[in-house]
């Protein structure tokens, strides 16, 4: 029983530590200043996805700025929320502009 609960554990841990893995940066124009502010939404999509439930965008959360930074990533939180909602196919990411 203890070597079941230490290999669940060694797997969580695992798995929280390659989180944060998952990103990816684009970079608008000269990009964001070093002190930009932060505008973020969660993306929502199912069927591994294909199917995108709530469309984000990237250009209205950057309003009038013509330099900024798009970094989409999977974190703890889309984590959590993928293991609870996977079996239903729906899974979440967050996006965030800086400018």
């Amino acid at each position: 029983m203890a070597n079941k609960v230490l290999i669940l554990v060694v797997l969580a841990l695992f798995t929280v530590a390659l989180v944060g893995c998952v990103t990816h940066t684009h970079i608008v124009g000269k990009g964001a200043p070093t002190n930009g502010k932060k505008v973020e939404q969660r993306q929502w999509y199912a069927v591994w996805g294909f199917v995108d439930i709530n469309k984000v965008d990237t250009a209205k959360m950057a309003g009038d700025a013509s330099d900024y930074t798009i970094k989409t990533r999977y974190n703890v939180i889309d984590a959590v929320v993928s293991w609870l909602l996977g079996g239903f196919s729906i899974y979440s990411r967050t996006v965030t502009v800086i400018k």
